[in-house]
Parts: structure tokens; C-alpha cells; sequence
């Protein structure tokens, strides 16, 4: 990703302009992981716009312009938890029939294996396949350890390997 902390500076300072550029820069991994995680277009959508809404308004808070990336991104992390906690709270079932955009599933054992995840499972896979982020990073954004974040994936990846291997 390019150097934008000057944006960042501009944004911090008022300009609309230098937000909306910041964005392109990050929408597309956004929307991705949070139609991953909570695998709805519409609950993504909202998630992603509720994300760029709080960013806006409190870009000023932030204090090192190169982490731009890493800190909207929890931001996101944050709203996609609590739309997963609502989820729970609300007793609603995922819908099964969502569409992933851009997103094509393999097989229909690849998209049940992924089905039977949990919503912080998802996220982190999704962070760490669809976003290319690094544990350290992930870590980073979800405020959890980096070795922590290696186990979870590590697991998450047995488990769906163990799940779509054909017993012989």
C-alpha cells in the first residue's frame, strides 16, 4: 500500500477529499472481511459504512498518520463483533443462502466447512486469506497476542483440513 500519511494529515485537518482517497485505499479489504465474517452483503455494507462514519469523525484522534490501515481496520474488527454479538443476542441463524461478491467458494464442502465456524473464526481467516494480513497484524487489530492469533489459525486451518479430507 502507498505512503498516505500526507492524506491522513489533510483528513485530520478537514478534507473530504483526502478521506474519500484514504478509503479506496482500504474499502475493498474492508467490505471483504466483513462479508466473510458475518456472511451477509447487507449486514457488510452496514458494518463497513458504520466503520468509515466513526473513522470520519474521529480521524483527528489519531496520533501516527502511518497506521492509518491498522487502525481503521479495528475499527472494523470492533463493528463486526458486535453485529456477530447481535447475531447471538437476537437468536438469528445466518443466512445460508448470502452472496460473497467477488468471493467464489471452491466446492459446497468448502463453503459447509466454513459455515460451521465460529464468527471470530471467520474473522481471522478472513483477515489473515482474503486481507493477506499478517499475524502480527491481526494481532495488532483484533488486540489479541500474535501467538495467539498463529494457534487460532493454525487450528481454524487443521479443522478445515480435517473436514475436507475424504476418509479413506
Amino acid at each position: 500500500m502507498k505512503d498516505n500519511t500526507e492524506d491522513v494529515k489533510l483528513a485530520q485537518q478537514g478534507s473530504t477529499e483526502a478521506f474519500a482517497r484514504l478509503y479506496s485505499y482500504v474499502y475493498k479489504d474492508m467490505y471483504h472481511i466483513a462479508l466473510y465474517s458475518l456472511r451477509s452483503s447487507h449486514d457488510a455494507s452496514d458494518v463497513v459504512s458504520d466503520t468509515v462514519l466513526d473513522a470520519f469523525c474521529s480521524i483527528k484522534k489519531l496520533r501516527d498518520p502511518s497506521l492509518f490501515r491498522s487502525w481503521i481496520l479495528k475499527i472494523l474488527s470492533a463493528k463486526v463483533k458486535q453485529k456477530q454479538r447481535e447475531y447471538f443476542a437476537a437468536g438469528e441463524e445466518l443466512s445460508d443462502d448470502a452472496k460473497i461478491d467477488s468471493f467464489n467458494y471452491e466446492s459446497s464442502e468448502l463453503k459447509e466447512a466454513l459455515g460451521k465456524l465460529d464468527g471470530e473464526s471467520r474473522l481471522l481467516l478472513s483477515m489473515s486469506v482474503l486481507g493477506g494480513y499478517t499475524s502480527d497484524e491481526i494481532a495488532e487489530i483484533c488486540k489479541i497476542k500474535a501467538n495467539t492469533v498463529r494457534s487460532k489459525l493454525s487450528r481454524i486451518k487443521e479443522r478445515l483440513r480435517l473436514e475436507l479430507t475424504p476418509e479413506i
